[in-house]
């Protein structure tokens, strides 16, 4: 990785939380039960009182103006963001545009004619022969998607080297939504502006001036009924369009991340905690395959005595010097923290990501890394320190995956 930069908003896109539910209000299709349910929601959030909203929203906190979620004032925003990402990946990286081979942009809910690529392009005026690609519906998850994906192509000009330009982000512009349905509620109050560039390279004369190099990314799929439908874009009963998010969501991440850690942990893991982990597996098996020869044998009450082994957690601390956990909401963070036994200051780039900048979904995960680059005191980035990336996104996945500092 040459270089990555994180959207900054403007002043004017900043709100307090008084001030978000005053927006809400001014919708003035909103119930006193779904506002009052907001609030809650806001106040056990962990998001801060300066947080960023696109100004087509924003704009009806002014008197005799209303939300303008069209499609042009959702292009606005997303040019204000990504073209300022994008400039200043770029100038960290000292990279032209037209060095730039392979271009991967992920948006999970805005995704218009032209595509998001074809807008960068033109505004940069790349090459014509750019490898592009516009990913959609990837959720959360989706920016170590596209790295990975980059990494793919690079990997396919392997001889001759080559530069990616990687960009996340989420447009919440047309995706304020207008209903009364709980489920739906939770995406009006997590959700924030923001967006994040990253520049890579695999090119051998790059390696000097490279920040981080990509040590391994892992993507794990769910593919349970239950695990499609937790993050979902449907119409409620009214017929508003809207992110319906499923109260088996917590369940459906614990699962999904179990199985990211088991496939990416032989990767980072010293072989003192991949021993408890494969002697837990071989000894769970065991006991499962005895109760079911036990069950047919018609001794069922003997294999209702059987021992149910626990999974062994392995410490990914002996492995691994810093986090980025998505900043998805405190309950999620307080989730992965207990489960993984991280310490406060793991988590600390998370929570402060979550309140400086809200869940800014995708992007979230390189906030995070800029806090451990340049702000954290508690734990700090050195040469040779490992970081770990998790993200999870609708369908359902998880992602991980992990940078060494150079």
């Amino acid at each position: 990785m040459l270089s990555f930069s994180t959207f900054k908003a403007p002043d004017s896109w900043k709100v307090s939380h008084a001030q978000i539910i005053q927006m809400m209000k001014n919708q003035k299709c909103f119930t006193d039960d779904s506002i009052e349910f907001m609030e809650r929601l806001l106040e056990r959030s962990g998001t801060g009182q300066s947080t960023a909203w696109p100004p087509g929203i924003v704009q009806c906190l002014e008197e005799g103006k209303e939300t303008d979620r069209s499609i042009s004032a959702s292009r606005k925003e997303a040019e204000t963001v990504i073209f300022d990402i994008v400039e200043s990946a770029l100038k960290k990286a000292k990279v032209h545009p037209k060095e730039v081979d392979v271009l991967v942009i992920n948006c999970s809910l805005f995704s218009p004619t032209p595509s998001l690529c074809a807008m960068v392009i033109s505004k940069f005026g790349m090459r014509q022969d750019i490898q592009s690609f516009n990913l959609s519906g990837m959720g959360c998850g989706a920016s170590l998607i596209s790295v990975g994906l980059a990494k793919d192509m690079l990997q396919r000009r392997r001889l001759q080297g080559g530069k990616a330009l990687v960009v996340s982000t989420e447009i919440i512009t047309p995706n304020l939504y207008h209903g009364n349905e709980r489920g739906f509620l939770l995406q009006n109050t997590l959700f924030r502006c923001g967006g994040a560039a990253i520049v890579l390279s695999n090119s051998w004369m790059d390696g000097r001036r490279a920040w981080y190099k990509l040590l391994h990314t892992v993507r794990v799929q769910s593919n349970s009924e239950e695990a499609y439908n937790c993050v979902y874009e449907a119409q409620d009963g009214e017929n508003h369009r809207g992110v319906r998010l499923s109260k088996e969501i917590v369940k459906v991440a614990g699962k999904c991340m179990e199985k990211n850690m088991t496939t990416i942990g032989p990767y980072v893991l010293p072989l003192s905690e991949q021993i408890p982990v494969v002697t837990t597996v071989a000894l769970k098996f065991l006991i499962r395959m005895t109760g079911k020869l036990l069950k047919m044998c018609g001794q069922e009450k003997l294999a209702a005595k059987l021992p149910n082994k626990k999974h062994y957690v392995p410490d990914f601390k002996r492995g691994i010097d810093h986090f980025c956990i998505h900043a998805g909401g405190r309950a999620v963070i307080d989730g992965i923290e207990k489960n993984m036994k991280l310490e406060l200051f793991h988590t600390e780039p998370s929570r402060m990501t979550l309140l400086n900048y809200g869940n800014t979904s995708s992007s979230s995960i390189w906030y995070e890394m800029e806090y451990i680059q340049e702000h954290q005191k508690t734990n700090p980035l050195k040469k040779g320190h490992r970081i770990m990336q998790v993200a999870f996104g609708s369908g359902f996945k998880c992602t991980s995956g992990v940078w060494l500092k150079l």
